[in-house]
C-alpha cells in the first residue's frame, strides 16, 4: 500500500503543478546563488512534508481505532469504494460543501500564506511549505484515504510522507526550469491519474476482502490466528 502513496505523489504532482504551481512560481528563490536556492526549495518541501506527515498521523491514529475494534477490513473496502465513486461521479462530490469552520480555517491559511510570500527570511520557505500543505487538494484527499486505511499513526504518517516525497521531483523542476509540462504530455498524464486512483481503489477493496493473495489481499489476522491454532490440534 505504501507504493500507492509514492504513485499518488509522482503522477499527482502534474495536478499539483496546476493547483499549487502559482505558489511555487512566486517563491522568493535566490536565483543568483544556486546553492542557496536549492536549500530554500528543500526547506519549502520540508515544510510540506511535515504538514502531510502530521495529517497522516492524525488519520492513521483514527485508522488505528477502527483496527482496534476490528473494522480494519471493512474500512479498507469503504476507502477503496469511496476512491472509485469520487472518480466515477465527480460532479456529485463537487457539490459537497465544507463546513463554515473549515472554510474559515482555509481562508486564514491563505491569508497567512500570502503574507509569507512577501517575506524573504530564512524561515519563510519552510513556513510557506507548511501552510501550503493545509490547502485543499483532491489528490491530498485521496492520500488521506490511504492513511486512514493504515493500522496505526506511524503508518499513516509514513503514507502521507511518501505521498509528499513523490511530488518533490516535478515541483522542484518547475520552480527552476519553468512550467515545461504544458501540452499533450501533461494532458495524457492528467488522463492517467483517474485510472490510477481507480486501480488503487480496487487494491484497497481487495485488501479489505482478505482473499489470501500475498501482499495484495492477505487473510485477516483473525483467520490467520484460527489457522495457526488448528495446526496445533
Amino acid at each position: 500500500m505504501f507504493l500507492s502513496a509514492i504513485l499518488f505523489g509522482l503522477l499527482g504532482s502534474f495536478h499539483c503543478v496546476g493547483m499549487c504551481g502559482p505558489i511555487a512560481f512566486m517563491l522568493p528563490i535566490d536565483r543568483k546563488n544556486q546553492t542557496k536556492g536549492v536549500f530554500q526549495i528543500l526547506s519549502y518541501h520540508l515544510g510540506r512534508l511535515l504538514t502531510y506527515s502530521f495529517i497522516g498521523l492524525l488519520f492513521g491514529l483514527l485508522g488505528k481505532g477502527f483496527y482496534f475494534f476490528g473494522f480494519q477490513q471493512q474500512l479498507s473496502i469503504i476507502v477503496g469504494v469511496s476512491m472509485i465513486l469520487i472518480i466515477l461521479f465527480p460532479k456529485f462530490f463537487s457539490k459537497v460543501n465544507f463546513s463554515k469552520t473549515i472554510n474559515k480555517i482555509i481562508f486564514k491559511v491563505k491569508n497567512a500564506l500570502g503574507k509569507e510570500l512577501k517575506k524573504k527570511g530564512n524561515d519563510t520557505f519552510f513556513t510557506i511549505g507548511f501552510l501550503n500543505g493545509f490547502l485543499p487538494c483532491g489528490l491530498v484527499y485521496m492520500a488521506v484515504f490511504g492513511a486512514l486505511a493504515t493500522t496505526n499513526a506511524l503508518s499513516g504518517s509514513l503514507y502521507m510522507f511518501l505521498f509528499g516525497l513523490g511530488t518533490i521531483p516535478l515541483i522542484t523542476a518547475v520552480v527552476f526550469l519553468g512550467n515545461f509540462t504544458k501540452g499533450t504530455f501533461r494532458k495524457k498524464i492528467q488522463k492517467t491519474i483517474p485510472v490510477l486512483v481507480v486501480f488503487i481503489g480496487i487494491l484497497f477493496v481487495m485488501r479489505g476482502l482478505g482473499l489470501g493473495i500475498p501482499f495484495i489481499s492477505p487473510k485477516p489476522i483473525v483467520d490467520l490466528v484460527t489457522t495457526v491454532k488448528s495446526c496445533h490440534y
